[in-house]
């Protein structure tokens, strides 16, 4: 039995465009008519899917249109998607910042939320000021907020101006302080929206291992919004993608994020324009001579690389494979210093071997360079491709790594 402790059915919120922000009185006089005769929302009927980039026919708009998905306790669920997607409304929605056009929410204790820098904190009031009084918003009483009050102080590193006015404050202190406060005080959800950006990097690091206590060993629930992938990932099982206000998708972590990246990645061969002198022209990947961007593990993969190979010396052409979070895997380099540059265009094929790269989403860089460190040419994020894990003798795991390396093993008697 599922222990449900967060449930959105048929979430809808409708906005209209330009500077009157929810209707003109003409347009109130007409919904109340329509309610008066127990007719619909006239308004309902009309409306733009949430396209920011391109322009639209009507003056409405569905920030969100029929969001539908359940969260279990203790579940971290991820919520990823381009900007505009509708993350922050349906978090808003969740939090009861804003009220849904249409649906309901339904959830089964205490909301806590961090939805932008200082949301909740009066700026003079004093950071001491700002626990108390944000604990009580939560429903905490003075002596829980009390009991708790000095780890949320050394949590959130700001000892030193605990009793200074919040508006001098950077923008990093507040979120330090703000997470400090709804991480501490215990809430049943923690709705978290992309708050951890303005923090450095060891905050951050420090934020997503509490999140991770409260999530597994507190068994409280986490919804995060995050455009940092190596962050959604390391935090969350599940995640949802949401794409022009609807749920694209909905599933485990690391198929939500390769989905994601697939969908805004250049998965296209590399072809410089013809008008840029560019002295790396073309980038192809192959398997057996033809092209194509879906591997299996057992398969060979070459990237099969053009250089207009001219006036330039002591050269080299390097190769780095970088996994889905944009990290470099590995490097490799053919040096060119050995050979006749006569030719005004030369080609290069760098084979990585069946059964190196693991399962998952990858791309490429391709670098011209001389010896000295002078770069000629650099091409990044090309060329995307899929390793996938059908016909292989891996072991059962969500998580194989990058590279599979072919150690050499040794029976000790």
């Amino acid at each position: 039995m599922k222990d449900i402790i967060l449930k959105a059915e048929n979430i809808s919120k409708q906005y209209r465009l330009g500077q009157v922000g929810t209707g003109t009185l003409s347009h109130d006089l007409n919904r109340w008519w329509h309610q008066l005769r127990g007719k619909e929302d006239p308004y309902l009927k009309v409306g733009d899917t949430n396209d920011r980039s391109t322009k639209g026919e009507s003056e409405y708009v569905w920030a969100l249109q029929d969001i539908n998905f359940e969260v279990e306790r203790g579940e971290v669920l991820g919520i990823i998607g381009k900007n505009g997607a509708g993350k922050s409304t349906l978090l808003k929605i969740l939090s009861k910042v804003t009220a849904p056009t249409t649906g309901s929410i339904k959830s089964r204790g205490r909301i806590a939320s961090l939805l932008e820098v200082g949301t909740g904190f009066n700026g003079e009031m004093t950071g001491r000021e700002n626990i108390y009084l944000n604990g009580a918003i939560l429903g905490m009483t003075k002596r829980e907020i009390t009991s708790k009050l000095g780890e949320i102080i050394d949590f959130s590193g700001c000892e030193r101006y605990i009793d200074t006015p919040v508006k001098r404050y950077s923008s990093g202190m507040t979120v330090r302080l703000a997470f400090a406060v709804a991480a501490f005080l215990e809430p049943e959800i923690l709705v978290i929206d992309e708050v951890l950006a303005v923090g450095d990097a060891e905050f951050q690091k420090k934020a997503i291992g509490k999140m991770q206590d409260i999530s597994k060993g507190e068994g409280r629930t986490v919804l995060f919004v995050s455009h940092n992938m190596g962050s959604i990932a390391s935090l969350c099982k599940s995640g949802i993608y949401m794409e022009n206000g609807k749920i694209i998708m909905q599933d485990h972590i690391s198929k939500i994020i390769d989905s994601y990246i697939s969908s805004n990645s250049n998965s296209e061969n590399y072809k410089c324009h013809k008008e840029v002198q560019n002295y790396i022209s073309d980038v192809e990947i192959l398997n057996k001579g033809v092209k194509i961007n879906q591997f299996g593990i057992n398969d060979e993969i070459q990237i099969c690389i053009e250089v207009i190979y001219e006036n330039i010396l002591s050269t080299k052409v390097g190769v780095a494979l970088l996994d889905r979070n944009k990290n470099k895997v590995f490097t490799t380099h053919f040096d060119l210093s050995n050979i006749s540059n006569a030719r005004k265009k030369m080609y290069f094929t760098c084979n990585i071997p069946s059964k190196t790269i693991c399962p998952g989403l990858y791309s490429f860089d391709v670098a011209l360079f001389n010896t000295t460190g002078i770069l000629y040419d650099y091409v990044s994020d090309i060329c995307q491709i899929t390793v996938l894990e059908t016909g292989s003798d891996m072991y059962f795991d969500n998580n194989y790594g990058n590279v599979f390396v072919n150690c050499k093993w040794d029976e000790k008697y």
